[in-house]
């Protein structure tokens, strides 16, 4: 509502900045006709915003989830004024950030002006998720549900890769699992696990599914123990439901739940990120399709580290191995140009795809382009190999 009534003036205003992470709807500031009254900078690209990046009426901001708090704090990015969506305030002044918390905190820290819309149809989350009335400037009385985000299908090759991450999640390991199809699917195959936590930027109703089955106790987590600790969530009413009021859900800013040294402090620390590309020596592409942007570097980075830190740790990269209806292979001789390194080889320790998992931490380019030219599919296999023997990696 307050992005509506700030686009409604549009007329007035001229060359307004506008930041954010992530949003759901229909991001009217974004449209085209809204060019010169607004200018968009994404920290990371939600679906709303890609066109607007990709033809130059709004700019993109590579940066770590765990660093935008910093971002605001250092003014590196200077805020004028912040929009909040948040609660109603409760009988001791305080409204609830709700379903995101993310930078919220650093971002009212830093703002001259705070604007909330006290929004009576936001879930009241715990955790450090509290603003309190006294830090607010100005404030408007609303009623708007949460956007939902519906799931992908999950089809059969989803649930293979499902099959094989769920492999190799012990009992007691802590998660982070992100959106779409492929986390849903891995969920779906931990129905047989005991005791796993949940330490994560932000998650789905397939966490809800997993505590509900007695799959996630939190009970065996080093710290935040029997916690749910998440920065957003985004789902289906029933996840906004179950966030509402409930005290085992700790909403924490990503500077806390991407911090690499919290992540490496869960011994069994299991981390789950996609891809959109891998090349023969292991570097991960996830931000951008050659030159044009997707969706942005997040917590990735974040996660991939600090779970390749923890003493049983296991950083997985899981990705279907083919795109463009199996006629493309996401595992490539080289990167597309232009593409964007989101996770460095250094770094990659784990790939997965429907075809099976590959363990590169510790071997060569040549021993790495074998490994990923098994899970590949079986299509592009032959092709992959000669690309590889082209350039001596095998």
């Amino acid at each position: 509502m307050l992005l509506d009534a700030l686009v409604a003036r549009a007329g007035e205003l001229t060359n307004v900045g506008v930041i954010h992470l992530h949003i759901e709807g229909p991001g009217p500031h974004l449209a085209l006709e809204m060019a010169g009254h607004f200018r968009h900078r994404a920290l990371f690209i939600g679906p709303n915003a890609r066109a607007a990046v990709n033809e130059g009426r709004a700019d993109y901001v590579p940066v770590f989830l765990s660093d935008v708090p910093r971002l605001f704090e250092s003014r590196a990015l200077p805020l004028d004024a912040v929009l909040v969506n948040a609660t109603p305030p409760d009988r001791h002044g305080f409204c609830s950030l709700g379903t995101s918390v993310e930078a919220m905190h650093a971002a009212i820290r830093s703002a001259r002006t705070v604007i909330v819309q006290f929004n009576s149809s936001m879930p009241r989350t715990l955790g450090d998720s509290f603003v309190h009335v006294s830090d607010i400037d100005l404030a408007v009385e609303v009623d708007i549900p949460p956007y939902e985000h519906a799931v992908g299908t999950i089809g059969a090759v989803e649930r293979k890769i499902g099959e094989f991450v769920a492999d190799l999640v012990p009992d007691g390991a802590t998660l982070q699992l992100g959106i779409g199809a492929i986390p849903a699917a891995t969920a779906l195959a931990l129905r047989d696990k005991r005791d796993l936590g949940i330490h994560t930027e932000m998650f789905t109703d397939a966490v809800v599914d997993l505590v509900e089955a007695g799959v996630v106790t939190g009970a065996r987590k080093e710290r935040n123990r029997g916690k749910i600790v998440t920065a957003f969530v985004m789902g289906s009413r029933r996840l906004y439901d179950f966030v509402n009021d409930n005290p085992m859900v700790e909403m924490r800013p990503v500077d806390f739940t991407n911090d690499t040294h919290v992540i490496r402090s869960f011994s069994r620390m299991v981390a789950i990120n996609s891809a959109i590309e891998v090349d023969l020596t292991g570097q991960v592409v996830a931000d951008s399709i050659g030159h044009r942007l997707y969706s942005g570097v997040g917590g990735q980075m974040d996660f991939v580290r600090g779970a390749a830190l923890a003493s049983d740790g296991r950083a997985i990269i899981a990705l279907p191995s083919t795109a463009a209806g199996g006629t493309v292979s996401r595992i490539t001789p080289s990167l597309k140009e232009g593409a964007g390194i989101v996770t460095t080889r250094a770094h990659v320790r784990t790939v997965v795809t429907e075809w099976g998992v590959a363990e590169l931490f510790g071997k060569s380019t040549v021993e790495r382009a074998e490994a990923l030219i098994s899970i590949a599919h079986p299509d592009f296999r032959d092709e992959l190999a000669a690309a590889a023997r082209r350039t001596t990696m095998v």
